[in-house]
């Protein structure tokens, strides 16, 4: 299998003037990442002037102020409001600026179509898939921040990048990591690749305690700023088995060379392990604008604002097993990525649904799995004979898959 991610560049490394003038595009502005992103080319800016990293596009969905307060403080040429009722929040405020403005779902996919460079990719969900392959298909590289364009669309996301000269750089802490070990090394020689969770806010308490768990408590991760999405699939560690089922096609490496461990203080992202005993690690404080401006600059390195890393100061770093009884989703991430087809699919696309249910507090923290569970025993039976031979097909058991996950969930409420 060809990995999705790209490690090399071809040819010499360029020096560093042309990389600050790369322009960038920012899907999913007001988000974590995305507002993460937008502080890293600020800081670009401070340090090598103020024509570094031109922006091309921003957009947002629902949050027409910070998007409008972006666009005033970086300058983009466009910016977008997927919430067409906000059009014309966006247009006055900001009237009198030469920034041009637009809103809608077409909209962000034409914002990814526009000639930037880089594309970071910081939608959340499946809704990301149409944009990026957009920028895919006209050869940008793209920052990877989003899990479901690999988890819900891998094999169409790759035969994607096969026909484009696109490229694939990973921001996730974890895959970013790996990135960064893995280069241009032989795949025999790994022995295998270890992502690293922190266990979230749950990581020591009992099913009984979770079964209570309230919102609030599931998104105040320990040690990461989050969108609440995230935050609980931290919680439920179904982001780690989302992200083993990300690495599988981002380094072309089988199910059984991918391992999670457990690391409380957030400092090792990843180690990868070769065959004459040797293993590498991945060190930095969590703070998620050291990957992002790895990717913005690959393959070089610019300055970035992110925390820097005190050993010292840290302590003891400490490593367990995940615990999969207590934390069924990653067990069901893992069987997905056995089965293939369209199960990562279905996984993701349920996922979402249980998840955003929890939020809204129609189902307790401990029947995300549960839902997913049920979705995907579902899916089994309907979708037996069906690939993921297109983005249509996937898109279809997407849909299929959150009308079966709400199903579930209302059965429950």
């Amino acid at each position: 299998m060809t990995p999705i991610a790209k490690t090399k560049p071809n040819g010499a490394l360029p020096d560093l003037r042309p990389i600050l003038g790369r322009s960038v595009t920012v899907l999913g502005s007001t988000g974590s990442i995305g507002v993460s992103t937008l502080d890293v080319v600020a800081h670009a800016r401070e340090i090598y002037g103020t024509d570094a990293l031109p922006v091309e596009a921003i957009t947002a969905q629902r949050n027409v102020e910070m998007l409008a307060e972006q666009a005033r403080a970086i300058k983009p040429k466009l910016a977008v409001i997927g919430d067409e009722a906000r059009y014309k929040e966006l247009k006055d405020a900001l009237a009198g600026t030469d920034i041009e403005v637009a809103a809608g779902k077409d909209a962000i996919t034409a914002a990814a179509a526009r000639p930037s460079d880089v594309v970071m990719v910081a939608i959340i969900g499946a809704a990301a898939l149409h944009p990026a392959l957009a920028a895919v298909e006209r050869g940008a590289t793209i920052a990877l921040a989003n899990k479901e364009c690999v988890v819900a669309a891998g094999p169409v996301f790759r035969e994607a990048l096969m026909r484009s000269n696109a490229a694939v750089i990973p921001v996730d802490s974890e895959h970013n990591a790996a990135f960064q070990i893995l280069c241009e090394d032989d795949p025999s020689e790994i022995e295998s690749v270890t992502l690293t969770a922190s266990g979230g806010p749950f990581r020591e308490w009992t099913s009984e305690r979770m079964s209570l768990a309230t919102p609030e408590q599931a998104v105040a991760h320990p040690n990461w700023s989050m969108g609440a999405k995230i935050s609980v699939d931290s919680a439920s560690l179904m982001n780690k088995g989302l992200e083993l089922i990300e690495a599988h096609f981002l380094f072309a490496l089988p199910e059984e060379k991918l391992n999670i461990v457990v690391h409380p203080q957030s400092i090792v992202h990843c180690f990868v392990s070769y065959g004459d005993g040797s293993t590498l690690a991945h060190l930095s404080a969590p703070d998620m604008r050291t990957p992002i401006a790895y990717a913005l600059a690959w393959p070089r390195r610019i300055a970035s604002p992110s925390r820097r890393l005190n050993l010292a100061e840290m302590g003891p770093l400490s490593f367990f097993a995940p615990d999969s009884m207590r934390f069924p989703c990653l067990r069901l991430a893992q069987d997905c990525l056995r089965a293939g087809g369209l199960a990562p699919t279905i996984l993701n696309a349920a996922n979402e649904i249980a998840v955003q249910a929890f939020l809204d507090r129609r189902i307790p923290f401990l029947d995300i799995p549960r839902v997913v569970e049920a979705t995907l025993e579902t899916g089994e039976t309907a979708l037996s004979n069906a690939e993921p031979g297109n983005l249509d097909a996937v898109l279809a058991a997407d849909a299929r898959a959150r009308e079966w996950a709400e199903e579930h969930c209302r059965s429950r409420a």
